[in-house]
């Protein structure tokens, strides 16, 4: 049987009919490829105006607290002012919407944008200018100075909203904060301090909104935008405190200009947790107009010799050794070591003496002799390092340098036990100072506390307690306290200038001559120098440590002075340990250059201070001390003709000062406080010479 075949017939009008609707959509194709508009359209410009858009959506940077949740940075609304100048802008319009009367505009512009209305009129007298921007006077302002600005109802003048970043305190802590630069679409970047440090944690990261809009600028609706979301910067809390830090600050201003010094630092830190409290610096800055003398952070980035607080040091290495008994003598004075001579402050020493009284006079020749018989230079190289000298200290502060502890010779390892030939910073002397006030653990120094996300509160970093690395024994710590406390409050000491009555400080003094680079030598210049402090307050068990240090400073009076203000103020603030100044064995030294004798006589008759007035002059042309709070005698050297004085019971201090006052030769024997002395004459009756020897049994002195 045959098999049939299926055949589809298809209808020749259909596959006309379906052959040109094809030939007409090719056509159509080919028309809207080929042709420039379409229904009227110009579709290249519709497709060129209907842009992509993407919108920064910029994160607000973080704030920067002290511990006690002050603000010391932030960013605000700030506000850029501008005019109007184009007349066009007010057609149609009932009230001018430009700048009619630019002299009257500028009269009243300028008081509040701190421009003269002459530069001000210049700006706004421009032909062919649509608008222009007041600058500089006009940029940054607040909100309140914009809202000044507005109620004076100006036609044409109009502002530009932005941010910037803040600091209320002005000049406060500026090395600390440091400062940010802001580039013209408003990005914050961190310079110096903690802006520089944790720029990227401040600033956060920006966001995006991306949209369609047409050839007028109008968003498109009914499309999809794209959004990624801002994150804010983080906070970032120090542990400065701003109460301390106002009262560190207001010390160096009442003491730094009259005192000649160019630079000055007062640092302080508590004693049991190396986190740092307040850091004032002269020259300062104002991180708000950026007013800066020098870019280096004295705290971290400036490294100098820094004298005899490092015989603090070399006198701990010797203990930990078991090598020191201080009572064994040695003879002061000078010492030849190779080709150099080496001699005491005063460069003639004080004859034969203890080590102990060595360090109360901060005696040179004492630690020369300490590194030749007890301490090798490896050894207190070996001691400092542990100490943190030589090395950063890793405070989250950018900039940090290291110092210099390069010494290997026989006289290098000596000058380097009394701080010369090497160089520290400020801020690994108050790491040096915790091994002494934290029971001989050294603690790392800190000033961030915490950083925190200001959107969810959830803290990103605590600082952690330390607890420190074990580098002196409790007798060492007591020993050493022990010999700080007889620097201030022996009235012979070196230190004798910081002593407070009823208030415990103890500290060691230093002062460094500053090397000439020129030269290859030190300055000869007494002037050229860094004198400087290193305490803790107070004694038993101490709260808070320090370190002060002024550049180029004829006189300690500016640090004693500073040092005594801040633990005035400590005390009254925080009543650590109940002081009750005794009133009546202290007396604050006013200047009496130029003063008659008969009247400074009666003041200090009055408040019961004892003196000595040298010469028969009727006026005042020398003192000593210059300034300041006192609990001795005052010695004052008039215009007249020098005669004898009765010396009894005067430091050593005090007669040293005498015999340079008024130029005699003094022949000084032992240590302590005048108990015998003898005015040599010639035959015509001149004085030639003083012989006086001191005792150090001063209470058996004065009761006799």
């Amino acid at each position: 049987m045959k098999k049939s075949i299926n055949t589809i017939h298809m209808n020749k009008f259909v596959f006309i009919g379906g052959f040109l609707l094809f030939c007409v959509i090719i056509a159509r194709i080919i028309f809207l490829n080929l042709s420039p508009k379409v229904d009227g359209i110009n579709l290249k410009e519709f497709a060129k105006n209907r842009n992509t858009t993407k919108q920064i959506l910029y994160a607000s940077r973080g704030s920067i607290y002290d511990k006690n949740n002050e603000v010391l940075a932030e960013t605000v609304d700030s506000y850029t002012v501008i005019a109007y100048l184009d007349s066009s802008r007010s057609k149609n319009s009932t009230k001018p919407r430009h700048v009619v009367d630019k002299e009257e505009t500028a009269k009243k512009l300028s008081p509040l944008i701190n421009m003269t209305p002459e530069r001000i009129y210049e700006l706004l007298d421009q032909d062919g200018l649509y608008q222009v921007e007041l600058g500089p006077g006009g940029r940054g302002l607040t909100e309140l100075q914009k809202e000044s600005i507005e109620k004076l109802k100006l036609p044409g003048i109009d502002f530009i909203a932005s941010s910037k970043r803040y600091y209320p305190n002005l000049d406060f802590a500026s090395y600390i904060l440091g400062y940010v630069v802001q580039d013209e679409d408003g990005n914050m970047t961190g310079e110096m301090g903690i802006e520089s440090k944790y720029n990227d944690k401040l600033n956060g990261i920006n966001g995006s909104l991306t949209y369609q809009q047409d050839i007028n600028g109008y968003r498109l609706v009914n499309i999809p935008e794209v959004r990624i979301e801002k994150e804010d910067g983080y906070d970032v809390y120090l542990t400065i405190d701003s109460n301390v830090q106002l009262m560190a600050e207001r010390a160096l201003d009442s003491n730094f200009e009259a005192s000649g010094a160019t630079s000055a630092i007062f640092v302080v830190a508590e004693a049991k947790t190396g986190k740092i409290i307040a850091s004032a610096t002269k020259p300062s800055f104002d991180p708000n107009i950026k007013d800066i003398e020098n870019y280096l952070n004295p705290l971290t980035s400036i490294s100098f010799e820094p004298g005899s607080t490092m015989k603090t040091y070399t006198y701990m290495a010797t203990m930990e050794k078991g090598n020191y008994n201080g009572q064994d003598t040695y003879l002061s004075g000078t010492m030849d070591i190779g080709e150099y001579t080496i001699k005491d402050w005063n460069t003639y020493g004080w004859g034969t003496i203890t080590y102990d009284y060595g360090y109360m006079q901060s005696s040179n020749i004492g630690i020369a002799n300490l590194m030749q018989k007890y301490l090798t230079g490896d050894e207190l190289k070996a001691y400092l390092k542990k100490l943190g000298f030589g090395s950063k200290t890793g405070i989250e502060l950018n900039g940090e340098t290291e110092g210099d502890l390069d010494f290997k010779y026989e006289v290098e390892i000596a000058t380097a036990g009394f701080g010369q030939g090497i160089t520290t910073t400020p801020i690994q002397h108050i790491k040096a100072l915790t091994a002494i006030s934290n029971d001989g653990y050294v603690l790392n120094p800190t000033i961030v506390e915490k950083i925190v996300d200001p959107n969810t509160k959830k803290v990103v970093y605590q600082a952690k307690e330390q607890k420190g690395t074990k580098v002196a024994s409790m007798s060492t710590v007591n020993k050493i306290k022990d010999l700080m406390d007889t620097v201030v409050n022996n009235y012979e000491g070196t230190g004798s200038d910081y002593h407070l009555d009823g208030y415990s400080i103890i500290g060691k003094t230093g002062t460094a001559e500053v090397y000439n680079p020129n030269t290859g030598t030190y300055y000869e210049s007494s002037y050229k120098n860094y004198k400087s402090f290193a305490g803790m307050y107070p004694k038993d068990n101490p709260k808070y440590i320090f370190y002060i240090a002024f550049q180029d400073c004829p006189s300690s009076y500016p640090l004693s002075n500073s040092v005594k203000s801040l633990i005035k103020d400590l005390e009254a603030y925080y009543n650590l340990t109940n002081v009750r100044e005794n009133k009546k064995s202290t007396y604050d030294v006013d200047n009496y250059i130029n003063k008659k004798v008969d009247d400074v006589k009666n003041v200090l008759d009055v408040n019961q201070v004892g003196y000595i007035i040298i010469g028969d002059g009727q006026k005042i042309i020398k003192q000593y001390p210059e300034s300041g709070i006192i609990n001795g005698k005052v010695l004052l050297l008039t215009n007249g003709k020098y005669s004898t004085n009765d010396l009894y019971g005067l430091s050593s201090k005090e007669v040293r000062k005498y015999c340079s006052m008024t130029g005699f030769k003094c022949n000084i024997q032992g240590n302590g406080y005048v108990s015998l002395y003898n005015y040599n004459k010639d035959e015509k009756g001149n004085i030639i010479n003083i012989d006086i020897i001191l005792d150090q049994k001063y209470e058996e002195i004065k009761n006799n």
